[in-house]
């Protein structure tokens, strides 16, 4: 799935790095505890969390992921959307519960990431 289209499903705001909407990922991944993230994220996984720190970025430049949905409406420090940008890692951001965004693009096609 295009994140040009995850950002369709859930209405979320595209936050940094449009000109990389074109990009796939292969499945999703919720959760806002960055030491699961590391445990079960793949290559061309989506990363939905409701965690709004450094932290975050940081574990994405990790596991070179390509895109970030913040859930909840949180609002995304500068720092952040600055490091993201460093990095062209999309950052979306969408006022839906981490519940719902996960349904919602596991409803549409978008399988969850399973173990490493």
């Amino acid at each position: 799935m295009k994140v040009s289209e995850v950002a369709r499903i859930l209405n979320a705001k595209i936050l940094c790095c449009e000109h990389r909407l074109h990009e796939e990922v292969t499945s999703a991944f919720g959760a806002d505890m960055m030491s699961d993230v590391l445990a079960f994220m793949n290559e061309h996984t989506l990363l939905l969390t409701g965690l709004v720190n450094p932290h975050v970025i940081r574990t994405a430049e990790m596991l070179e992921l390509r895109a970030i949905v913040f859930v909840r409406g949180k609002e995304v420090p500068e720092e952040i959307l600055e490091r993201a940008k460093e990095q062209e890692i999309v950052l979306l951001a969408t006022d839906k519960t981490l519940y719902t965004s996960c349904g919602l693009l596991y409803a549409t096609g978008l399988p969850e990431c399973r173990r490493k």
